[in-house]
């Protein structure tokens, strides 16, 4: 499953070699951390949680704090 993980910084446009203008958005890809590792054998599926950005003590949960 290929993507990118981000935040959205805001839109440009890039003109291509005919001359056409091509809207792009400019996003701000940072390193990501993997906060959760699901398995198989205990939750019955295989998945990571990735988490982008940094978020405020008042909006953190206690098992992060």
């Amino acid at each position: 499953m290929p993507g990118l993980i981000g935040k959205k910084i805001g839109m440009t446009s890039v003109f291509g070699a005919d001359g056409r203008n091509i809207p792009c958005t400019v996003i701000e890809a940072g390193p990501c951390v993997v906060t959760q590792i699901r398995t198989v054998e205990k939750d019955g599926y295989a998945a990571v949680q990735l988490a982008y950005d940094e978020i405020s003590e008042k909006h953190a949960s206690k098992a992060l704090k």
